[in-house]
């Protein structure tokens, strides 16, 4: 499978700065969370919502793993524009508002984790989860040392799936994390400045 987190970077800074805001901050942030949900499509199936955070996985196999990963990175790289545009239009649409949440929403931000690997499917009660190590390993990697609040982060997996990403600045970098030790991941930011 590839497994995908898209997180909005911010997310806790925004809603805690903004307690007189709080009903207009959610707003917004489900807002923007729903217009990345709507550009994915096949093969990217939406496993649940994390708070500010979407799971998404695709399923590989039949030798199809390459063509499934680029299909993924590409979707990925859509999020990004789909997710500025909005908040670009959510932006415009709220200038009248005052509060906080409305005049702060282009500080908010969107990254990505992609990971290739290995998932069970399980049931309890009327929903289904992903488990594994894999699982847990792109959970994890949300929590790295990156310098950055936008950026997708591809791990080794991944990256031997799909090589560099198209208008992206690339770093090389090695995550520890915790169980797991060392992790090398392959960085790639929407804009010019490096990680």
């Amino acid at each position: 499978m590839t497994l995908v987190i898209v997180d909005i970077s911010g997310y806790t800074q925004f809603i805690r700065s903004h307690e007189m805001s709080a009903i207009h901050a959610e707003e917004i942030i489900f807002d923007l969370l729903e217009t990345v949900i709507d550009c994915a499509d096949y093969p990217l199936t939406l496993n649940k919502l994390e708070g500010d955070a979407a799971f998404l996985y695709a399923e590989m196999g039949d030798g199809t793993d390459a063509e499934v990963a680029r299909d993924v990175a590409c979707q990925a790289q859509g999020f990004f524009n789909a997710f500025y545009a909005r908040a670009q239009a959510l932006s415009r649409e709220r200038a009248d508002c005052d509060c906080n949440a409305c005049q702060r929403i282009l500080d908010l931000k969107l990254k990505a984790v992609l990971h290739s690997g290995e998932a069970v499917f399980k049931t309890i009660r009327q929903f289904e989860e992903l488990a594994g190590e894999d699982v847990i390993l792109v959970h994890q990697l949300l929590k790295n040392s990156i310098p950055s609040d936008e950026y997708i982060l591809a791990t080794e997996a991944f990256y031997a799936l799909v090589g560099r990403l198209p208008e992206m600045t690339y770093s090389a970098r090695v995550e520890q994390i915790g169980y797991f030790g060392a992790v090398t991941t392959h960085v790639f930011t929407p804009h010019a400045d490096p990680v």
